[in-house]
């Protein structure tokens, strides 16, 4: 008796690394689809960390850091009970250590960041959504969930070279957050919540919950993905500006 083969179903074609990095701010779903498929995080991250490191030169390039310690000092509260010689000593300290720091926390700051998202992001959606994934696949969506910094990255590079030189808000250099249309004097837990509700932040968690509910479809349809990824920066935010109330 004859017996006829069924086809091989074909493998679907995965997008190249480069292609996902386009791909995050153009196709999202498709994408994260593929990263969930075969994840990987090398590319994003050395790209990240890349635009870190050239936002730190300019930072270095553009930043009075004397005359930035300085008014950093003034707007503590222990500048009252500091002498005019410890003042200058820590200016001094600071603007030989400030610039060497930088660099530091920009080659570390987008490996660490996207780490500690990433494990967050995995314990809440495990937890709260029952999603069956694994850090590795977090990891690699919260690696290209950040490559929304690409873009303030640059933003933040060209308002450093079009603004006066030592002219930058550190605080709020890009200002793409409700605390832009604050005044210079509220109150620091009124800051620390306009800072939070943020553009970049926002278009990141939109990316995070679009890449987790491709992670497990059955269980993170709909909004609930959404829910979630709002719900852990709803937390932070509480956190943030209820510290900063308290040291007020």
């Amino acid at each position: 008796m004859a017996t006829t083969s069924l086809p091989a179903p074909e493998a679907q074609a995965t997008i190249s690394p480069f292609g996902r990095i386009i791909g995050v701010f153009f196709s999202p779903k498709a994408t994260f689809e593929d990263i969930v498929r075969k994840p990987s995080w090398m590319l994003p991250i050395a790209l990240l960390t890349v635009f870190s490191l050239a936002v730190c030169f300019s930072i270095n390039q553009r930043v009075n850091w004397r005359e930035f310690i300085s008014q950093q000092i003034e707007k503590s509260p222990q500048a009252a009970q500091m002498s005019a010689e410890q003042k200058q000593q820590r200016i001094e300290g600071g603007a030989k250590f400030s610039p060497i720091f930088t660099y530091a926390v920009g080659f570390l700051g987008p490996i660490i960041g996207a780490l500690v998202v990433g494990l967050v992001m995995w314990g809440a959606y495990s937890l709260l959504g029952g999603a069956s994934t694994n850090f590795g696949t977090s990891f690699a969506i919260t690696a290209h969930a950040s490559l929304t910094g690409l873009v303030s990255s640059v933003l933040f590079i060209l308002i450093l070279y079009l603004k006066p030189y030592g002219t930058i808000d550190l605080e709020n250099p890009v200002a793409a957050n409700l605390a832009a249309v604050l005044p210079d004097d509220a109150a620091k837990w009124l800051v620390a919540l306009g800072t939070s509700i943020d553009l970049f932040t926002i278009w990141t968690l939109i990316l995070l919950a679009i890449g987790f509910s491709a992670a497990d479809p059955k269980k993170l349809s709909g909004s609930k993905a959404f829910s979630i990824a709002f719900s852990v920066w709803a937390v932070y935010v509480v956190c943030r500006v209820g510290w900063a109330f308290v040291t007020s």
